[in-house]
């Protein structure tokens, strides 16, 4: 497999006028709205294969409003403002030569994602905004919705005179992820969206660059001075909101202090049925008072569940809560809550994750909540891009050097 084509048409495109990049994204937001049934029954035949008990059902579920929002997000992307040739840097040295660092695309980018269709759409808008063609590699079980999305994409391109290969949908088999990830020379970064399990496969595999994404084994850790009403609100908002996302609470680890409190603060999670496995402090201050409570056990631990379920640990204070965070967390998404400055000021201070909350749900680790418009995953790594990904993270740069006929002795 060869993906020649895919860097012509980046070259191409990194070639191509802004305001034209803009107008093709817009025609490709109407064109989403105008191919909404399409969209709507590809994604059902995905959903009745897939079964709706499923982790992965709400991830691959397209409706009405959903399609809406995606059109919404390539809209939002196109209104931002071109990320490429920017200066980021500047500096004239004493022999007269000025040296600029100016952002630049990438060239093509790969992505690897499971169950999530809107994928799709957002990867292509921020890539292409950002001057860089994409290869998208999805899961079987959206291969209906994946193929009516890249159509619509497609058809679109062609219709706005741009090069259809901005956009290539690989098929759904292992022979073409492994095609790609060794594909050095031809594409120039692969992003995997998904599990632990399809993350760690890329980096064991990849011998092109990768920027990890995706899993996301979240915490809230409820301390000793912790509001019991901000407690309830955000661990309801962080656990419900959409259980399948990788900001999705995971684990509520509580101060043995506050061990009172946990009726109070977990009872709204009944609503939604949501299956508490908790150790045996958390388990007898629960007991009686909530109807779906489980004793947690190792495998617990550490878990991402993607479901309406959690787990809740007890500590003793504040250090045993890092220090929990720190062996189980996956370096993505962490909230405490609390209003003793100190202990705020510590916990943002000393927890490594991209994102690190204080009074505030997890559920905003998002580009869009961020503001970047649309964004192509969350970073859990340190190396270039860490957290939401969208526009400047897709963007590399290079060196303009300019001068008068300077030689070096």
């Amino acid at each position: 497999m060869t993906f020649q084509t895919s860097r012509r048409a980046a070259d191409s495109l990194a070639a191509a006028d802004n305001a034209a990049i803009d107008a093709a994204l817009l025609s490709i937001a109407d064109a989403v709205e105008a191919g909404k049934s399409e969209l709507l029954a590809a994604n059902a035949l995905d959903c009745t294969a897939l079964g709706q008990d499923s982790p992965m059902y709400d991830r691959l579920l397209l409706t009405p409003e959903r399609i809406a929002d995606i059109a919404a997000g390539i809209r939002a992307v196109a209104a931002l403002p071109s990320p490429l040739g920017v200066t980021l840097d500047s500096v004239t040295r004493p022999n007269g030569m000025t040296i600029r660092r100016v952002t630049v695309p990438f060239g093509v980018i790969g992505c690897i994602f499971e169950a999530r269709p809107n994928v799709v759409f957002d990867v292509f808008a921020l890539c292409f905004k950002a001057g860089s063609a994409c290869l998208l590699k999805g899961g079987h079980e959206a291969d209906n919705t994946n193929n009516a999305a890249i159509t619509i994409i497609r058809e679109a391109l062609t219709a706005a005179g741009f090069d259809a290969d901005c956009a290539v949908l690989l098929p759904s088999g292992h022979e073409a992820t492994t095609a790609m990830l060794r594909a050095r020379g031809e594409v120039d970064l692969v992003i995997p969206r998904g599990s632990r399990r399809l993350i760690d496969y890329v980096r064991t595999n990849a011998l092109v660059p990768v920027i990890e994404t995706g899993a996301g084994v979240c915490h809230t850790y409820f301390h000793t001075s912790g509001d019991i009403a901000t407690a309830r609100d955000i661990v309801y908002n962080a656990k419900t909101r959409r259980v399948s996302v990788c900001n999705a609470l995971d684990c509520l680890i509580v101060d043995r202090a506050r061990l009172d409190a946990l009726p109070a603060v977990c009872y709204r999670l009944a609503d939604k049925n949501v299956e508490i496995y908790a150790d045996d402090a958390a388990y007898a201050a629960l007991d009686g008072a909530y109807p779906y409570l489980r004793h947690a056990t190792d495998e617990d631990y550490g878990r991402e569940w993607l479901d309406y379920k959690m787990t809740l640990r007890t500590v003793e204070n504040l250090d045993e809560a890092l220090e929990y965070i720190g062996r189980y967390g996956s370096h993505h998404s962490e909230c405490i809550i609390a209003e003793n400055r100190d202990a705020v000021a510590t916990f943002l201070r000393a927890v490594d994750a991209a994102c690190v909350y204080a009074n505030v749900s997890t559920a905003f680790t998002d580009g869009g909540q961020f503001g970047f418009g649309a964004e192509i995953g969350i970073s859990t790594q340190k190396l270039h891009a860490r957290g939401p990904m969208a526009l400047r993270e897709i963007c590399t740069y290079k060196y303009l050097i300019t001068g008068a006929g300077q030689t070096r002795q």
